[in-house]
This record gives C-alpha cells, sequence and structure tokens, in this order.
C-alpha cells in the first residue's frame, strides 16, 4: 500500500465519525475525574484532533516528522499544563491513549479497518510516550525552581544593629547555597549600608574544607565591598576538624557564639566611633 494510501485510510479512520472528539473527551474527563474544566478538555483535544489528520498526510507515521511540528507543540502545552497542576504521568499520556479505546475496531471491521487501527494505535502510543518525557522535564525544571526558592529562603539575612548584618546558616553547606549566601549578603551590604557581617554557622553540621573555602571567599567577596565579617559558630568539634585538616582562616575573626560574635563587633563599632569623635 502507498504511503498516500495509507495516510489516507489513517485519516479516513480518524475522522469517518463525527462523535469521536466527543467520546474522546467524555472519556478523558473521566480519567481525569472533573479535575479540568470541560471546556479547556475540549479546547485542548479539539485542537489536537484538528492537528492530527494534516499531520498523517504529510508526515504519515513518523511523528518526529516537520509534519508533526503543531502536533508535538500542543502535547508539550498539554504535557506542561498537567505537570503544572499536579496531574500524574499517567493521566498525562491517557489523554493521548484514551483516542485508541474510541477508534477501536468491532468485530464486524475489515481487514483494512484493524490494519490502519493498528498503525494509528502505534502512533498514539509513540505521542502518549512523548509526553511523558515532557511531563518529566517539566516536574524536574518546577523541582529545581522550587529547590532555588528554598535555597533562597533558608538563607536569611538578619540586622541586627545598625550597620551590622548577621547570615545564619543552617543546613548543608554546598558550592550553590554558598553561592546564593554570597549574592545575598553582598546585596544586603549594599542595601543596608552596613559595614559589619556575621556569618553564624551553628546550625551547620559539618565543616569541611570545601565548606571553609567557601566560607573564605564570601568573606573575600564582602572584604571588597568594604565589610568586614566575622565568623560565629565554632564548635570544639568543628575546631578540632579544620585544624585536622589544616584549614586556616588568616586574620578573619572566629568567634564560638553568635552573641560573642555580636559583642566583638559591637565594641568595634564603639571603638571606631570614639576614635572619630562619634562615640563618648
Amino acid at each position: 500500500m502507498a504511503v498516500e494510501e495509507s495516510s489516507e485510510r489513517l485519516v479516513e479512520l480518524l475522522t469517518r465519525n463525527d462523535a469521536v472528539l466527543d467520546q474522546w473527551v467524555e472519556a478523558v474527563s473521566a480519567i481525569l475525574r472533573g479535575r479540568i474544566s470541560r471546556a479547556e478538555l475540549e479546547k485542548e483535544l479539539t485542537d489536537l484532533y484538528q492537528a492530527l489528520a494534516p499531520a498523517l498526510r504529510q508526515g504519515g507515521l513518523e511523528w518526529q516528522d516537520e509534519g508533526y511540528s503543531e502536533v508535538r507543540a500542543l502535547l508539550v502545552e498539554l504535557s506542561r499544563s498537567r505537570a503544572r497542576h499536579g496531574f500524574t504521568p499517567t493521566e498525562t499520556a491517557m489523554s493521548v491513549f484514551a483516542c485508541k479505546d474510541v477508534l477501536e475496531p468491532t468485530t464486524d471491521s475489515s481487514a483494512e479497518d484493524i490494519t490502519a487501527y493498528l498503525q494509528l494505535a502505534r502512533l498514539l502510543d509513540a505521542l502518549g510516550l512523548f509526553t511523558i518525557e515532557v511531563y518529566a522535564r517539566t516536574r524536574e525544571e518546577i523541582i529545581s525552581a522550587q529547590a532555588e526558592q528554598l535555597l533562597e529562603l533558608s538563607t536569611p539575612v538578619v540586622k541586627l544593629w545598625e550597620g551590622v548584618l548577621a547570615v545564619p546558616l543552617v543546613g548543608t553547606l554546598d558550592s550553590a547555597r554558598t553561592q546564593i549566601v554570597m549574592e545575598t549578603l553582598l546585596q544586603s551590604l549594599v542595601d543596608s549600608e552596613a559595614e559589619h557581617a556575621i556569618i553564624d554557622i551553628t546550625g551547620v553540621p559539618a565543616v569541611d574544607t570545601e565548606v571553609a573555602q567557601h566560607l573564605l571567599k564570601t568573606v573575600v567577596a564582602a572584604r571588597l565591598m568594604g565589610a568586614e565579617c566575622t565568623i560565629s559558630g565554632i564548635r570544639p568539634q568543628i575546631a578540632q576538624t579544620l585544624v585536622a585538616l589544616g584549614v586556616q582562616f588568616g586574620d578573619i575573626v572566629t568567634k564560638a557564639t553568635l552573641a560573642d560574635a555580636l559583642r566583638y563587633v559591637l565594641q568595634r563599632i564603639g571603638g571606631d566611633h570614639a576614635v572619630t569623635g562619634g562615640h563618648r
């Protein structure tokens, strides 16, 4: 059978029954259990249904062909919408697979119709799997974005005193989070015109060479902005680990607790004011 003839038979199978689209919408609506409006569902499937026939004529069964560009674009939009609204991958793919049930041949169908149905079913299977791939990518993007938001929320900059900021860190400190710490602190120093910052690592469970290097980079970056940093929360076990690792903080001031660090900074501020005549 020629490609053109085969494509036309597939189009005929898809469009011969005026009720195909309505039955498709009905089937998907039952699968999604009303969690999407009927109007939105009809719009999605109508656009997809109307794009399938031209794609079959132009691209045959090669769904990756240029002729299927509109179909793929519609499926990408559908999949991303399902992922954003919390539907499962199965529910997403069933939006395509349900069309097979609607077109399923009867016992009195001709051999040609059965052959055409099997070809179209394989095509719909491929398109359904494509929606799962897009769904998975979209969920990864959503999770990544949420992780970044959580990192930003878990890295607050607190104003302790006029001109004194604190960054209380809790949890594991890795490269990605350290970058956010650095950016957040530097921006806060600019916005508040503060000259002193305390980086408190009381809530950081472990400090190794990599974490120490991240802290040093943050302190150096702050110094370039004209601010001095004090690191607090150096517990005995962390101090022993750093000594064993040979980590040197140089002239960076470290304190055991946040209170000690704040007391030290306030003394520095008082001393600076006394030198300039601003403090009695």
